[in-house]
């Protein structure tokens, strides 16, 4: 089998003892070398993937006839996009249930596949196989230590400082073949990649591998916080997967900080921590600073009565900035971030999936709306669905784009809308990831990517088509008009379309904090009604074919029993995205049976008399 060689294809990783920023220059001017010539690096990217793979028994059906290990690779490339079939995950799982049994022939990859990954499972209630390999962490390790180069020149730290980090690890199992379940982040943090990771960003986190793998979120947050505040002053920038993880914890912390300053005058750990190696990992580092403890409580009392506001900076005084995925469904916690932060840089993390890798932040100064992600052409071989929105045209169909034939990264176009589509080393192959992307501009020969939306995450009841993008636009109206009108704040949200009696209708769920008057509500419902700008919404809610919007007010807490649920079934809290739009049965019934009060949009009444 060829051996995968260190030229462009992949960076120098090696870590440098003596100069930290020798080593952020070595990755960028690899990264930039590798962006002169994308196209080139991703044919014979794919050549390594084919000819590594080679004989496996999901391609031989296609290019089992073909001698592929001589063929020129620009014709192997050519071949590969005419004879094998665009799938999705269904086409695969099959061969991952196979695996999972413990069937050891070659089925999706020549390399051996001991760990296998769970997707989040929250869009379809339903978690998913994808096979995890040394290539899957090595990979992670890269685009870590590639996104901190470009992070360190625009917001410099100090080397041997500290990450504040809320990151979180679920319990692992066995299936029947004997192979190690569990989600990607799992397996990264358990990884020697993960270690690495530390030295080469020159940051070192908070928590030991005893807090980050607990088990039990509500626990391991506490100890992340308590840690976190022990080093206050060492710590450089905070982290987590997704955003949703930090404003849970801050959140957290807002009820505990009380209990969490005395731990740390004590030098004790509260008995909510029932963890034997938690407790003894945590008590192993801390010991009493009754100094600092008075210090933090000074500050939060003076927080408490400003609402929070500028916690990150008020008890971190040395954050650099903070850092996650911000981007797609965490864009509605933006505003509870910020309301932390104070002005505090907050920076995007990078652009990927269970599957694999795809993007980096080269641009960490922009704000998180704006943000664009270059594509790393050395991760996977990608290839692109051009999309078109169907403007006005009334379609019954499941989707609002029509598709051309996919394309590969060196043709895709500035402006255009694409589904993104990948061939991976660890045995996916021209699999629809489901992402839509919108090429921003470029980076030398890099397409840099705006995020939009997920594809088949559509409210949809008659002709009507409204991504997660169009509901978060709605939402954002609607909760403009309850923060005019109230103090109140809108702490989560999430949709269904109702089909079970006709005409259908869209339901909107709020999760609410403080007090609002009906008639408030009432406003806000209408507003969202008639600001979903979809012209099959539009005309169909005019001729009364979809009935009016629902908005289900929910008591406090209703989304961390989802959240509990969703963790219950073995995943972690770094993984979890509250789903925008959902028909799972088992989320439904935690909102349905937690809404407190209904409303129903008015802003359409009059349309019937004026046909």
């Amino acid at each position: 089998m060829p051996q995968h060689q260190p030229t462009l294809m992949e960076p120098i990783l090696s870590y440098n003892n003596g100069n930290g920023n020798n080593s952020d220059y070595d990755v960028m001017n690899w990264f930039e070398d590798l962006s002169q010539n994308a196209g080139f690096v991703q044919t014979q990217l794919l050549c390594q993937i084919l000819e590594q793979n080679y004989g496996v028994e999901y391609l031989k059906k296609w290019l089992g006839s073909y001698n592929i290990l001589e063929m020129d690779a620009c014709a192997l490339e050519s071949l590969f996009s005419s004879v094998v079939p665009l799938a999705s995950h269904a086409d695969f799982e099959p061969f991952m249930q196979r695996i999972a049994d413990g069937d050891t022939t070659p089925l999706l990859t020549q390399q051996p596949i001991t760990t296998l990954s769970l997707s989040s499972g929250t869009t379809e209630g339903r978690q998913k196989f994808v096979p995890f390999t040394r290539h899957s962490a090595q990979t992670t390790l890269q685009i870590f230590t590639l996104a901190a180069a470009y992070r360190s020149r625009v917001y410099p730290i100090r080397e041997g400082g500290r990450v504040l980090e809320f990151i979180y690890s679920s319990n692992r199992f066995k299936t029947k073949g004997g192979l190690t379940v569990g989600t990607a982040t799992t397996h990264y943090y358990a990884s020697e990649e993960f270690k690495i990771k530390q030295h080469k960003t020159k940051s070192f986190t908070c928590s030991p591998q005893e807090v980050i793998s607990g088990g039990d979120y509500k626990q391991s947050t506490y100890c992340h916080l308590l840690l976190g505040l022990y080093f206050s002053d060492q710590v450089e920038f905070i982290t987590s997967a997704f955003i949703y993880s930090m404003v849970q914890a801050f959140t957290t912390f807002e009820e505990l900080w009380r209990e969490i300053c005395n731990d740390i005058r004590d030098g004790t750990l509260s008995s909510r921590i029932k963890s034997s190696k938690m407790r003894k990992a945590a008590l192993d580092i801390i010991s009493p600073s009754p100094n600092l403890a008075s210090k933090l409580e000074d500050s939060c009392k003076e927080l408490e009565g400003v609402d929070w506001f500028g916690l990150i900076p008020k008890l971190w005084p040395n954050a650099k900035y903070v850092y996650s995925i911000m981007t797609g469904s965490m864009q509605p916690y933006l505003k509870k971030l910020r309301h932390y932060a104070n002005g505090l840089p907050l920076v995007s993390a990078e652009y990927g999936s269970t599957e694999s890798w795809i993007g980096v932040n080269v641009d960490p100064s922009l704000p998180p709306e704006d943000v664009t992600f270059a594509v790393v052409p050395t991760f996977s071989y990608f290839e692109f669905i051009p999309l078109h929105r169907h403007e006005k045209k009334l379609s019954s169909g499941g989707d609002d784009f029509m598709e051309d034939k996919p394309i590969p990264l060196s043709q895709i176009k500035v402006g255009q809308e694409y589904e993104v589509v990948l061939t991976t080393f660890p045995g996916l192959y021209r699999c629809r990831l489901g992402d839509v992307v919108e090429v921003a501009s470029f980076h030398n020969g890099i397409p840099k990517l705006n995020f939009v939306c997920r594809r088949k995450l559509i409210l949809t009841v008659n002709i009507d088509k409204n991504t997660e993008k169009d509901l978060q636009l709605v939402v954002e109206r609607g909760s403009h008009i309850l923060n005019k009108a109230s103090r109140a704040e809108l702490i989560d949200f999430t949709s269904y379309a109702d089909v079970s009696n006709q005409p259908g209708h869209y339901v909107i769920y709020w999760e609410i904090k403080g007090e609002v008057e009906d008639n408030v509500l009432g406003a806000c419902c209408n507003e969202m009604d008639k600001s979903f700008a979809d012209h099959g919404y539009v005309v169909s809610r005019k001729t009364n074919s979809i009935g009016p919007l629902e908005l289900c007010v929910l008591e406090s807490g209703t989304f961390k029993k989802i959240l509990d649920n969703f963790i219950a079934n073995g995943a972690a809290l770094s993984q979890f995205k509250t789903p925008r739009c959902t028909n799972n049965h088992v989320i439904l019934k935690i909102l349905n049976t937690c809404t407190t009060k209904k409303f129903r949009s008015t802003a359409y009444n009059n349309c019937s008399n004026e046909q």
